[in-house]
């Protein structure tokens, strides 16, 4: 950093890739550039998924149904489709409040998966017990590793309606409307998440009054104890009607409480990460960082050299990162020249070919 070459590998990302003949002329501010993003749409692919998917084209509708929906559907399938048929043939052997076979084996897999247990129907048996409890541990992975992801899914693509009504008087791009998510995305989840989840409990409510003939404290205190799988047991569906309504809705509603939770934490932790930021970028730099920030040690700070430094204080990088980093940098740089051309990748996957 001492010289233009020691600068010019630190900088080859950032700097105009143009000949600058009058480099003295040039203005300082044009001297940076918009980076072209990195090739990764194949490191994740459900994340650029969903923002194309949110984009208007011209796709059906199976065409944009996105992976996590195909693998809630092959998975749900498969567990209800197991469970069932298991729960059928050793229904002899639960005890407690039964209506249709068929039907309250669909219900005691949704209640097992979600944890919620009423005890309205109880394993009464080695052989339906241990079926149980197989169940409960293949559901929790269920709803915390596919349900949840499409669930996340479905809340960013609603993201974009509540913020197009947000400023429905105001002429705003798809441009600016995926700026403004990305800014508030953990707080439009919350929000999203929230008034859903008061919508499943206000209809719950609702039903069991109406088919379960439930008082209304009666009502909310069985979905309150169904939300957050403390299920009682007291209270519960016990009618045919109800049962086939409480296996969409318990699968709803329990995965609408858990994803709020989540996306709270998310937001907490969102704004610790907000105030540490504002905090490293108003501080005032002393001798000491500038020590710190220079990483080739010749006593000058370099732009990169500032802004890896800057990053490290915020916590999006650690000194590992760099070091693997740099250590990549240094093996694809076969003839130590200090800067990375189309020769050097392809020197470095010939030697790579030769291993």
């Amino acid at each position: 950093m001492a010289s233009d070459s020691a600068k010019q590998p630190l900088l080859s990302a950032l700097l105009d890739p143009t000949p600058q003949t009058n480099k003295r002329d040039t203005p300082k501010r044009r001297r940076f550039r918009r980076c072209k993003s990195a090739p990764l749409a194949e490191y994740n692919p459900g994340q650029v998924n969903a923002n194309v998917a949110s984009l208007p084209h011209s796709q059906s509708i199976l065409d944009r149904l996105h992976p996590s929906f195909k693998r809630v559907a092959v998975f749900l399938t498969i567990y209800l489709g197991v469970g069932t048929l298991c729960f059928y043939l050793v229904s002899p052997q639960i005890n407690g409040n039964k209506t249709n076979g068929v039907l309250d084996a669909v219900y005691f897999c949704i209640v097992t998966m979600t944890t919620v247990g009423y005890g309205d129907l109880v394993p009464n048996s080695v052989p339906a017990k241990l079926l149980a409890c197989a169940f409960v541990f293949t559901g929790m992975a269920l709803i915390g590793l596919i349900l949840s992801e499409a669930a996340d899914y479905l809340v960013e693509r609603q993201e974009i309606l509540l913020v197009k009504a947000l400023h429905i008087s105001e002429k705003v791009g798809q441009m600016e409307i995926m700026d403004e998510i990305e800014t508030n995305k953990a707080r439009y989840k919350c929000f999203l998440v929230f008034v859903s989840l008061l919508v499943l409990v206000a209809v719950g409510t609702i039903f069991l009054m109406a088919v379960e003939k439930l008082d209304l404290v009666d009502a909310f205190y069985c979905v309150c104890s169904t939300v957050t799988t403390l299920g009682y047991g007291d209270k519960s569906f016990s009618t045919k009607a109800g049962r086939v309504f409480a296996i969409i809705w318990i699968l709803m509603s329990t995965t609408c409480l858990a994803q709020f939770f989540l996306y709270i934490a998310e937001l907490y932790t969102e704004t610790r990460q907000r105030k540490l930021v504002d905090w490293v970028l108003t501080r005032k730099m002393t001798k000491e960082d500038l020590e710190a920030a220079d990483l080739d040690n010749d006593q000058v700070v370099g732009a990169v050299e500032f802004v890896i430094y800057k990053l490290k204080e915020m916590g999006k990088i650690n000194h590992e990162d760099i070091s693997l980093v740099m250590e990549e940098f240094e093996n694809l740089d076969v003839d130590q020249s200090g800067t990375l051309s189309a020769s050097d990748i392809m020197l470095a996957q010939s030697s790579e070919t030769v291993k």
